[in-house]
């Protein structure tokens, strides 16, 4: 096989100098996979894969937020951590033309604009954690620092109980 397409995400981690390793998955061309079947495909346990879900707040700004694939968003906590009333999960539609990227390929690291980004702190307990490589079959793993930090984010708890 030829040289490794970098995304831009990978480009970016490149350029903060943080370490990551590259992790590729089988998957239809343009066909998302879901979270579990991802952690199960890169071999890994899912408390250490990571989904990427944007929103948006009530005071019309995007807000990213990073949790375990098993876990589902708290959207009052969601909010609460980057202090709005309210976030909503943006239309499958709008996440290229927001992000740059696509369903089941959005990486945190790389969108078109920085927007606070926040972190599950689950992701803290783990010494490296999986995210999108930024595009569908590629995941990046590297440490929560480094992603928090190249993110410019931040870390709460925003998941909600029993997921």
């Amino acid at each position: 096989m030829g040289k490794e397409v970098k995304t831009n995400a990978m480009r970016m981690l490149e350029r903060a100098k943080v370490n990551y390793t590259s992790h590729e998955y089988p998957h239809e061309e343009g066909q998302a996979v879901d979270g579990a079947h991802v952690a199960q495909l890169t071999g890994q346990d899912p408390a250490k894969v990571f989904k990427t879900l944007v929103t948006q707040g009530a005071d019309r700004n995007y807000y990213v937020f990073v949790v375990p694939v098993l876990a589902e968003l708290d959207l009052k906590k969601a909010a609460k951590s980057v202090g709005v009333k309210s976030v909503a999960m943006i239309h499958v539609a709008d996440i290229n033309k927001v992000t740059g990227y696509i369903r089941g390929g959005c990486s945190p690291v790389g969108m078109k604009k920085q927007f606070a980004t926040v972190f599950d702190e689950s992701c803290l307990a783990q010494p490296t954690i999986l995210v999108s490589g930024g595009r569908i079959g590629t995941q990046i793993e590297c440490t929560p620092a480094d992603l928090v930090k190249v993110t410019r984010g931040k870390t709460a708890a925003i998941t909600a109980e029993n997921a």
